[in-house]
């Protein structure tokens, strides 16, 4: 029944089409000599009434009764509209099915019946309502396109292939006929079919859009690069197909390829006359990739051409003018953004600014006076303002914070967690364990939890076989993460495992250049005798993180 639910308000919104109520008066019926008995004329009047009252219910099962009566279509298209309206599939389902039977030529009738029947269950007696839609030639082509949607929620994906493949066999020069049997063997995991009609409706219509952009999904499941290698070839014979590039430009960007994305994205804005959308893309991708003066330009560009949330591109605005090292631009850019979904996180980013350029109580007033906040907000708030005196080493003012706001939230993962982070700054061990071994009993997945206590541990060369199974769980957790790879690595240096540890840290700086990675990597090697290497890693590491505590000071301990 809930499906049923669902299929009568996707009608009332594509098929029937009813704004409000008053639209039911578009089909009034004039009762002729013949039907006008005072039975009818009550009911019909009666029905007019709880239209108007709003008791729709009523008003589709008067007219129902009345169209099963007197056989009129217009009463059972009237009916079923109310039904629709009233949110009563199973009258609406009699109803939209009489309509179809009584005026067979209606298109909206047949198309109202057979989403019925087949939310219903029903799919061999919406059959014959299918094979109507899909009769009238100037919808035929559209009726393919959509049928797969009709029958997404039909559990039996053999039958529903078996469908399409019958209702296609009458059209074998349709491609897209070909193409809805293509979906449906894709559904029902028989590629091979699927590749064959899609093959066929290829031939039918060469530079199909549509085909080739299925095409690229089916090669994408083998290999990307099959499937960026086909939608190169397409589009170097049919350069103007946009779809196609769009496609690819997104493949693109899912493997990471964002310099290759971001001219196919440049195309498509040129294309389009502008789009807001394309343009705010383009502006995205130039920002990953650094091209800072490009991504204010195409920012700017969608915001003047009507993007919709213009405040979503005020705050990378804001972070490109932070990467420029324009802070006052940056803050201009976040006091754009006005009260709503993203405003929070301009304020969010407008206080690391002036933390970092004025002074952190400066910040943490300016976001104190934010308000109207959700308790999760208001966590993000208080862990925001927590960091921030981190980082001006004020320690103890951010462990007093945490706190405080640990015991106001004592159900918050996050707060713990940063709660622990803080007490170990501070030196307050027992504490920070407490917290972390609170945590991961809670939260037995919590990857963090098991790395930053394993890493304590072995940082402080205490407890070193305990130290390696946290962090072996952390990895296995999250095997790609460079931190808990770079912990690992730690621990075993700290057991004389040196080879080990020059393995997990070698891993976790290809992944990322950080500079605490590169200091532990560095001290390893040196242990190793590999001291050129060493020092190369550090001069590299230095250059980018002259200020960075731990690199800093394992350089100076080795050189001194």
């Amino acid at each position: 029944m809930p499906q049923i639910k669902k299929i009568a308000i996707a009608l009332l919104l594509a098929f029937i089409g009813m704004g409000s109520l008053t639209t039911l008066a578009e089909t009034k019926v004039t009762p002729t000599i013949t039907t006008a008995n005072a039975e009818f004329v009550y009911k019909y009047l009666l029905g007019e009434i709880a239209g108007q009252r709003g008791e729709t219910t009523l008003a589709s099962q008067l007219f129902l009764d009345l169209a099963q009566q007197t056989r009129d279509p217009r009463l059972a298209e009237r009916a079923a509209r109310a039904a629709v309206y009233a949110n009563q599939p199973g009258i609406a389902l009699q109803a939209s099915t009489l309509w179809a039977e009584l005026d067979p030529n209606s298109l909206e009738a047949q198309q109202a019946s057979s989403q019925l029947l087949v939310a219903s269950g029903n799919l061999k007696q919406a059959k014959p309502h299918i094979q109507q839609l899909l009769a009238k030639e100037d919808t035929r082509a559209n009726g393919f396109l959509y049928l797969n949607n009709l029958l997404a929620n039909q559990k039996d994906k053999a039958e529903v292939l078996a469908a399409i493949t019958e209702f296609a066999a009458s059209y074998p020069k349709l491609p897209e006929a070909h193409f809805a049997v293509a979906q449906a063997a894709l559904v029902a995991d028989k590629p091979d079919i699927a590749t064959k009609e899609l093959q066929t409706a290829n031939k039918l219509r060469s530079g199909w859009e549509l085909g080739a952009q299925m095409q690229a999904q089916m090669l994408l499941k083998e290999s990307p690069e099959k499937a960026i290698a086909f939608l190169q070839g397409f589009l170097k014979q049919y350069p103007k197909s946009n779809d196609v590039r769009m496609a690819y430009a997104k493949t693109l960007v899912s493997q990471k390829r964002y310099a290759e994305a971001k001219p196919e994205f440049v195309k498509l804005v040129e294309s389009s006359s502008g789009s807001p959308e394309i343009s705010a893309v383009v502006g995205l991708l130039s920002l990953e990739s650094n091209d800072y003066p490009m991504a204010d330009k195409y920012f700017q560009q969608s915001i003047s051409t009507g993007f919709k949330d213009p405040d979503q591109l005020y705050g990378y605005l804001g972070r490109s003018a932070e990467r420029q090292k324009d802070d006052a631009k940056a803050i201009s850019w976040y006091d754009k953004i006005q009260p709503g979904e993203h405003f929070l996180e301009g304020r969010l980013s407008a206080a690391n600014v002036i933390a970092r350029t004025k002074n952190v109580d400066a910040a943490i007033k300016m976001l104190d006076e934010v308000d109207e906040l959700t308790p999760e907000q208001q966590v993000l708030v208080l862990q925001t303002e927590a960091n921030m005196l981190s980082q001006a080493k004020r320690n103890q003012e951010s462990f007093d914070l945490m706190d405080k706001a640990v015991n106001n939230w004592p159900d918050s993962n996050d707060l713990i967690y940063d709660h622990a982070m803080a007490a170990e700054r501070i030196g307050k061990y027992d504490v920070m364990e407490t917290q972390l071994r609170k945590l991961i009993k809670a939260k037995p997945d919590f990857a963090a939890a098991y790395n930053t206590l394993g890493y304590s541990l072995a940082d402080r060369n205490v407890r070193l076989s305990e130290a390696q199974s946290l962090l072996e769980t952390a990895v296995k957790l999250s095997p790609g993460d460079h931190y808990m790879l770079d912990s690992l690595g730690w621990v075993h240096y700290r057991l004389g495992n040196l080879s080990k540890a020059a393995d997990y840290l070698r891993k976790a700086y290809e992944i990322q250049a950080d500079p605490e990675i590169a200091a532990h990597l560095g001290e390893v090697l040196w242990k190793q005798g590999l001291q050129e290497e060493a020092k190369k890693i550090w001069a590299n590491a230095l250059k980018d993180y002259p200020e960075n505590d731990v690199l800093v000071a394992t350089t100076k301990k080795f050189n001194s």
